[in-house]
């Protein structure tokens, strides 16, 4: 059992210094001043704020067939240094995952391997709809359409296809909104005027606003039609942000929305320092865009934050634009990233705990997970948010071994992560000897 004394206790709009109780993998009380018992470990909170454990709605850890970027044994530790305490895995991995024995498999390596708790997505393709009817609401986080360019056969542009997943899906739609049309044909103007070596900054003018939001108005007039539940990830165009309301509780809405780090974060003038390594699809865009996807998700229209943490080698991002691959590693940065944004002024410790472990459980009906409650399981990071660090390839734990962020001072640490009651991180080490668990889903 754990004892955390007088930490600041960022939880469901309020900061409160609090102790919080830990009993196996739940909170078992919060309070003040809770007696401590000889078997408790105690942990000074003091200066310290405890957050609920972060949850990534969108990560691509690679594994299985493209381990060489990463896995799910190091994709996860890199998590669980960063406050993330679970998260949920796409599909587009080496063999797709795309039935239900693919993905059956694929929970079995979460379960040896994850140190942070874990969900995988059903994928979907022109040619899988019965395997995709056949989801589990209560077990799988979500069903994946690449409304988009995607690996292999994973694009779904059959409009027959996907009204019939929108209109029987069990479970809720997750999609990746480009129009493949539009890109094809950017991309083809600016390789006759350049071959391979089209210049960085070019990306967001080739995965223009208009293929954004061309895919993401059609989904969401699907949406609509179907009464589907949708969820369209990593926002990256003012005009998006329009799509959507700002409707409460939360849980009520049909249609959500994500955010991701690197769209809050950098804008199209980065291209010329950074190039390949915040090649992102769909692109980092304009700083207008920028700002458009920060007063939508304070306002929001857009729900929660996440990663899509995606990591290529250092090789395959130094090839040239055509060849590059886009996606990044940054799941190890994303709660001390929102935290340099606190110390700008730009959200609040508040707002940071809503957008990324509360909203995304209310997103995703987690069962018993994202606030910090008694009798829900134990989920937690302890945070100093005044110890200044400096990102280097020394402390990257993402297996490729680079980030966007190398060189930058954040002003906050992670100094302790609680997985499902297990001291899973402290004080710059990590401890495997328990494993993260399951997610489930309590959906009506």
């Amino acid at each position: 059992m754990y004892l955390i004394k007088e930490a600041s206790v960022v939880n469901e709009g309020k900061v409160e210094v609090l102790d919080v109780l830990i009993k196996g993998d739940l909170i078992e009380k919060i309070g003040p001043n809770l007696s401590v018992e000889s078997n408790h470990e105690v942990i000074d909170g003091k200066g310290l704020h405890l957050f609920p454990g972060v949850i990534d709605d969108q990560v691509h850890f690679r594994e299985p067939g493209l381990t060489h970027k990463g896995n799910i044994f190091t994709e996860s530790r890199a998590a669980v240094a960063g406050g993330v305490t679970s998260f949920m895995e796409m599909p587009n991995v080496n063999p797709q995952t795309i039935t239900q024995e693919l993905l059956a498999a694929k929970y079995e390596i979460g379960a040896q391997n994850s140190l942070a708790n874990y969900s995988f997505y059903m994928g979907s393709t022109n040619k899988n709809l019965e395997e995709v009817l056949k989801t589990d609401p209560a077990s799988v986080c979500g069903i994946k359409i690449f409304m988009g360019s995607s690996t292999g056969n994973m694009l779904v542009d059959d409009p027959e296809t996907l009204e019939s997943i929108f209109c029987n899906a069990p479970i809720l739609i997750a999609t990746h909104c480009e129009d493949e049309a539009t890109i094809r044909t950017n991309t083809e103007k600016y390789v006759a005027e350049y071959g391979d070596n089209i210049p960085f900054k070019f990306h967001p003018v080739i995965r223009n606003e208009e293929a954004c939001y061309l895919s993401s108005s059609r989904a969401v007039e699907l949406a609509t039609k179907c009464d589907a539940r949708l969820h369209i990830l990593h926002i990256s165009t003012g005009k998006e942000t329009h799509l959507f309301s700002n409707d409460r509780p939360l849980g009520k809405k049909r249609i959500t929305s994500e955010a991701c780090i690197h769209h809050l974060w950098f804008s199209d003038s980065d291209y010329d320092e950074k190039g390949a390594f915040i090649k992102w699809n769909p692109a980092v865009k304009s700083a207008v865009d920028r700002d458009e996807i920060w007063k939508a998700l304070l306002d929001d229209r857009i729900d929660v934050i996440a990663t899509d943490h995606a990591p290529h080698t250092l090789e395959e991002k130094q090839n040239p634009y055509t060849k590059a691959p886009s996606g990044g590693p940054l799941i190890q940065h994303t709660l001390v990233a929102m935290l340099d944004f606190y110390h700008q002024g730009k959200i609040s410790l508040e707002r940071i705990a809503e957008k990324m472990c509360h909203a995304v459980a209310e997103c995703f009906e987690v069962k018993d997970r994202g606030y910090i409650r008694e009798g829900y399981k134990a989920d937690l990071a302890l945070v100093n948010l005044n110890k200044p660090w400096t990102v280097d390839n020394s402390n990257i734990l993402a297996k490729c071994g680079w980030s966007p962020f190398e060189g930058h001072q954040f002003k906050s640490s992670i100094e302790k992560t609680f997985v499902s009651g297990h001291l899973a991180y402290s004080d710059g080490k990590l401890n495997d000897s328990q494993l993260g668990q399951r997610l489930y889903f309590d959906r009506k």
